[in-house]
């Protein structure tokens, strides 16, 4: 596990407020001579810390105007059925995030479709269409009122 010092933290926030961000940008935001810093991003890359650098997209712009939280229950909770859920989502571009959870349902997923029809769709086609899956209850977000992908990395609480 590498060590989150001062100085790896707020490597850690500026890249995630900006991943394009140069190497030399960087270091001379930090203070840090080129060369150490782009070791330290190597450091925090090679140990997982930094996972992947993206894009941040408009859904709107895109005309992704539908996303839905959906809760599903599976009736089958064998590893292997839970596994094979997990992996068949995980295929499934309409899929942003699946968490396994507690609760009365076993997972939640967040979906973005371009439309409702494009929601039913998915939920008839693919969704509805995998072994072992008992129900499905759909939560239409309305509105965004936060939307933020930083984790807190440079407030130590």
């Amino acid at each position: 596990m590498i060590k989150l010092d001062d100085i790896n933290r707020k490597i850690l926030d500026l890249l995630q407020m900006d991943g394009s961000m140069t190497n030399a940008e960087l270091a001379a935001r930090i203070g840090l001579a080129p060369a150490s810093t782009l070791e330290r991003v190597k450091k925090l890359e090679k140990s997982g810390v930094i996972r992947k650098y993206v894009a941040l997209l408009d859904s709107e712009r895109l005309e992704m105007d539908v996303t839905v939280f959906v809760e599903v229950s599976v009736t089958d909770h064998s590893s292997e059925s839970i596994r094979e859920f997990v992996r068949t989502v995980e295929e499934m571009p309409e899929v942003l995030e699946c968490f396994f959870v507690s609760g009365g349902r076993d997972f939640i997923l967040k979906v973005v479709t371009k439309d409702i029809a494009s929601y039913r769709q998915f939920t008839i086609s693919k969704l509805g269409n995998l072994p072992h899956v008992g129900k499905i209850e759909s939560i239409f977000v309305l509105s965004t009122e936060k939307s933020e992908t930083a984790l807190p990395v440079g407030r130590r609480d």
